[in-house]
This record gives structure tokens, sequence and C-alpha cells, in this order.
């Protein structure tokens, strides 16, 4: 058989590819238009029978205050937690870059808690809120100190923590690979020009890992939409309902409240202002990196 025939090339390209195509099919595709289907009904999650309601759970996911509550606690959960995952992931990885001791010690060291689920991170952090840190705070005060998990400033702060915690060492291994790219012989002249090593660092190296901060921007972004399995674990929503985001109250509309449909459709609005915030901010940097 000739190697440059469509059939030839069909029949490696299905032996090859064919496999992950069905599984991408099975996992996301058909999931992702049978929940799209479920938004036009009023499925309960239980009954044989889907109602067809038209457009009406779009109109009451619109008119869902609490949904546009845990949508603007999500958005400033996220602001938050990509700003200091990005700046403490680009600072690990000047650190373990720069040539000291042990840096492929450290380099295993801060990924590890991106290895733990998020649900076995969030009680053991829960447990060193209202432990740990309430035993701590009492012993230097002489008296007792209330978790940061009572309240409702303090719940978010925790929540931040501990994705900032776990997302970090992820992030610093892509901006370990930026600085990595970047030849020392640019640096060199650089210092040579007369450029000090923060002028260095501001002028040629941050411009050219630029592809770097597009990639774990990104990645943090939509994580942080997303996030579920920590705010279940650490706080639950509370106190009083005030530390939902989006995901969880989502997932509380779905499966807990029975109404499928209303859910599947905050659910759908979600996902499109996550990809509209990840597809803007990937077209700006990658505008800018070819400016650049």
């Amino acid at each position: 058989m000739e190697r440059n025939t469509m059939s030839y090339k069909s029949k490696q390209f299905l032996m090859f590819a064919g496999p992950a195509l069905i599984l991408f099919c099975m996992v996301i595709i058909i999931p992702f238009l049978y929940g799209l289907y479920l938004t036009f009904t009023s499925w309960d999650g239980v009954a044989a029978e889907k109602p067809f309601v038209g457009f009406a759970n779009y109109v009451s996911a619109f008119k869902d205050a609490y949904f546009w509550a845990s949508m603007g606690r999500t958005i400033f959960y996220s602001a938050f937690a990509v700003v200091f995952v990005n700046a403490v992931a680009f600072a690990l990885a000047y650190l373990v870059t720069s040539g000291i001791k042990g840096q492929n010690f450290f380099r295993a060291g801060f990924f590890i808690p991106n290895l733990i689920g998020g649900i076995v991170l969030g009680y053991v952090w829960k447990f060193v809120f209202n432990r740990a840190f309430v035993a701590i705070g009492a012993a230097f005060t002489d008296g007792t100190v209330p978790s940061l998990l009572s309240s409702t400033g303090g719940a978010m702060f925790c929540l931040i923590l501990v994705s900032v915690w776990q997302y970090a060492g992820y992030m610093m291994l892509i901006y370990v690979a930026g600085f990595m790219g970047v030849s020392d012989s640019l640096k060199e002249a650089a210092m040579i020009d007369g450029c000090t090593p923060s002028q260095a660092m501001r002028n040629v190296t941050i411009p050219l890992m630029r592809t770097s901060f597009v990639t774990c921007i990104f990645l943090s972004i939509t994580r942080c939409f997303v996030v579920y399995d920590v705010n279940l674990s650490l706080t639950n929503g509370e106190p009083f309902m005030s530390s939902i985001l989006a995901a969880m109250h989502v997932y509380n509309k779905a499966f807990i409240y029975k109404d499928f449909g209303t859910g599947q459709a905050e659910a759908l609005i979600l996902f499109v202002v996550c990809a509209i915030i990840g597809i803007a901010q990937v077209y700006i940097g990658k505008k800018g990196e070819v400016e650049a």
C-alpha cells in the first residue's frame, strides 16, 4: 500500500489518534452536549422524564442572586489568588535557578503540595487553622483566639492562602523552564552594557519569559475559577454561606437542591465567563509577545 494514499493516512491516524479521540469524545464532548441539553429541561436528576422548558432555566440563572454573589466572590478570590500564585511561583523559580546548593531538592519540595488532592489538602489546612494556629495564638495572648475560618474575611483569606500554597509549585516549574530558556549570553551582554542585575531582569529576562507568564496566568485563572474541592473541605461555604464560590453553588444547585436544569445553565454561564477571561488574557499576552 502506498504510504501517500488517503486510506493509508486515515488508517495511521485511527491507529494512533483514534483511541484518544474516542476517549475525548466520551469524557468531554458527549457530557458537554448532554449538559447543554439539560439546560433546556426541568429534570430533577431522578425522574425518567425530562420536561422541556426552553430558556426558562437561563432566565432563572440570571435572576439567581445567590449565583451572582458566588460569581462575585469567585472573581475576587481568583484576582488575588492568581496574582499571589504567580508572584510566589516566579520568586521560587528565580531562587531555584540561581545556583543555590540543593536547588533540585527545593524544586521537588516546592512542587509536592500540588500532588496532594484538594480534599485532603483542605482538611489538613482546616486542622492547621482551627487547631494549630488557635493554640499558638492562645499561648502568646493568654486568651482565646478565634479561628480565621470563623469570620467571612478570614475564610476567604484562608482559601487564597491554601490555593497559593498548592498551585505555586506547579507554576514554578513553568517559570523554571522560562528562566532556563533565556540565554546566559544575553544576560552577560546586558551586564557588560552597564545594566544592574535588576535592570537585566526587568529589561532582558522578563520580556523573554512572556510565554511562561501567559501560560501560568491562563492555568491559574482556569484553576481558580472552577475550584471546588478545597472550597468544600476547607470552608464548606461557611461561615453563613459567605465563602461559597461559583463551582460549589453550581454543584449544590444541581445535586443538593435537585435543580439540574438551572444548575447546568449556571455551569454553562460560568464556563463562558471563564473562557472569555482566559482567551482574552492569552490573546493580550500573545499580542504583546509578538510586539516584543
